[in-house]
């Protein structure tokens, strides 16, 4: 059993027991969490694709932590102007475990 769950723009295909990676979300450590935009659903019963969403269907997880990515540098640079910047980025995300997936 699969699903296809959408989350700050962008879809993930979970099941059961997985660690997923997602973008921050506004909840703390060890809460639970449902995403509700279940996009598509399979289980013993066929595949169910939803227009947008897949209606009753739920996906529950657990929030493991909330942290930052590995910091990216970015340079900026104009040439002939002897201009240049460096900046870096460090993306936030919030990590979760799937516990159970509903139809």
């Amino acid at each position: 059993m699969f699903a296809i769950i959408e989350t700050g723009g962008k879809q993930y295909k979970v099941i059961e027991q997985d660690i997923i990676f997602v973008e921050k979300l506004n909840v703390n450590e060890e809460d639970e969490i449902v995403f509700d935009r279940v996009v598509a659903l399979s289980d013993e019963n066929g595949f169910k694709a939803g227009a947008p969403v897949v209606d009753g269907a739920k996906v529950t997880a657990k929030v493991l932590k909330n942290g930052k990515g590995k910091k990216i540098y970015v340079l900026k640079y104009k040439s002939k102007k002897n201009e240049k910047k460096k900046m870096g980025h460090r993306q936030p995300y919030t990590k979760v475990q799937i516990v159970k997936i509903e139809a």
